[in-house]
């Protein structure tokens, strides 16, 4: 029996912080009634692929999301809080364009300029959120020989995590992750494979 881990990974559906255009962590957001019908396709697109059980982060919006999906699918479901989205300190929730825009500037100078260092405001760094995400995944991965399970995150926290594992860099670059859409990520034990990414034409 190979021991390959099959990880589907998605972002979060549609949620209260999105719609309401926030920054942040924002750990209470709930999903809006679009998102949960994103997070219902999301498992039936799931279904055939024999998860066996599903993580998410901590925040409200990323466990109504598995839990949507592990309904559907007849599987558990284990929080884990670092898969959290990276956090921005005391402009939590802000929703002016100069916070928004600078979360973006942060985000591009760690994944295509590995410019860890950078943050917004004074919130976490590339290092820290990277590390963070990698020590999930990983933990995820070593738990599930063999297996294939599910991970929802989100759009900043998954991307970095993942582009440090895969070597990404900037190849996923202008391809934010859209909500709810499973893509695969796989590792055999000593190396992470990313075979996939929404919208991006530069990952096969």
């Amino acid at each position: 029996m190979s021991d390959l881990v099959r990880v589907l990974c998605l972002r979060h559906a549609e949620s209260q912080n999105v719609t309401a255009g926030a920054s942040g962590a924002l750990p209470h957001a709930e999903l809006t009634a679009e998102g949960r019908g994103q997070a219902a396709e999301a498992a039936r697109l799931l279904l055939p692929e024999g998860i066996t059980h599903a993580y998410a982060s901590t925040a409200v919006r990323a466990r109504q999301t598995a839990e949507i999906i592990a309904g559907t699918l007849g599987i558990g479901v284990t929080p884990v809080a670092g898969l959290v989205e990276m956090g921005i300190g005391r402009l939590e929730g802000a929703t002016d364009p100069a916070t928004r825009a600078r979360t973006r500037e942060v985000l591009r100078s760690w994944v295509v300029d590995g410019r860890l260092g950078e943050a917004v405001g004074d919130g976490e760094d590339g290092h820290t959120v990277a590390a963070r995400v990698v020590a999930a995944l990983t933990a995820i991965a070593t738990a599930h020989p063999g297996e294939t399970v599910a991970v929802v995150g989100h759009v900043a926290s998954l991307t970095i995590g993942l582009s440090g594992l895969c070597g990404l860099g900037g190849r996923v670059w202008g391809a934010p992750l859209p909500h709810a859409v499973p893509f695969l990520v796989e590792w055999d034990g000593g190396a992470w494979r990313c075979s996939s990414w929404p919208g991006s034409p530069n990952i096969t």
